[in-house]
């Protein structure tokens, strides 16, 4: 299945929560969950009925999936490589989550949101370590330093974003951000309670062991 193109507010009413898909929209009071709190749809605003436990397992997934805007196949590859490691799986599968290029992106605020980030990264605009990457996907390690390519940081429209987005989201402990040279450091390995998003993981890792 290829990546979703629709409405990206629909996506939050889905799962009747924020998702912070759009920026400084879902700051605003124009933020669509606020608006109109209920489901997409026809049927919406319709009394739902009792949800089956596979259900409640589903959307916790797909909650997670679309929080980090990664597809099923990538998310699956993860899960499998989360179980095979020490610790609850839940958990490092979180944590793995956070530690990718794009999430660290925006969680710096070098972008408004994870899709920003993800075309800042694939446009080769960043470096770890002082080597280009372009992979949003890039699992980052402790120690790796971010840092913009010289020639972006003059480009007029990287400066216009990184002003638009300063002071957009509270940058967690685990992460060190030096603002005036827009670099930013991996400062230990983020735990649970670094994940912003409610989420009971343990549904997920129900779902994916049947």
């Amino acid at each position: 299945m290829g990546r979703y193109t629709g409405p990206l507010c629909r996506l939050c009413r889905a799962e009747g929560t924020k998702l912070f898909l759009k920026g400084k929209r879902c700051l605003s009071d124009k933020c669509a969950l606020d608006r109109r709190s209920y489901p997409p749809g026809a049927r919406g605003k319709r009394v739902s009925f009792r949800k089956s436990n596979y259900k409640i397992q589903l959307r916790e997934k797909q909650k997670v999936k679309r929080f980090y805007g990664v597809g099923e196949k990538q998310f699956r590859i993860l899960f499998k490589k989360s179980a095979k490691k020490k610790g609850v799986t839940g958990e490092n599968l979180l944590c793995t989550l956070e530690l990718r290029l794009d999430n660290v992106i925006y969680r710096m605020n070098f972008a408004a949101s994870r899709a920003q980030a993800r075309q800042l990264i694939r446009h080769g605009h960043l470096f770890v370590n002082g080597r280009k990457c372009s992979i949003p996907s890039y699992v980052l390690r402790l120690e790796d330093e971010i840092s913009f390519k010289e020639k972006s940081g003059q480009n007029d429209n990287i400066k216009a974003i990184l002003e638009d987005v300063k002071g957009l989201v509270d940058v967690p402990e685990w992460l060190l951000v030096d603002t005036e040279k827009n670099l930013g450091k991996i400062n230990s390995i983020p735990t649970r309670e670094d994940v912003s998003l409610a989420v009971e993981e343990h549904l997920i890792v129900e779902l994916y062991s049947k």
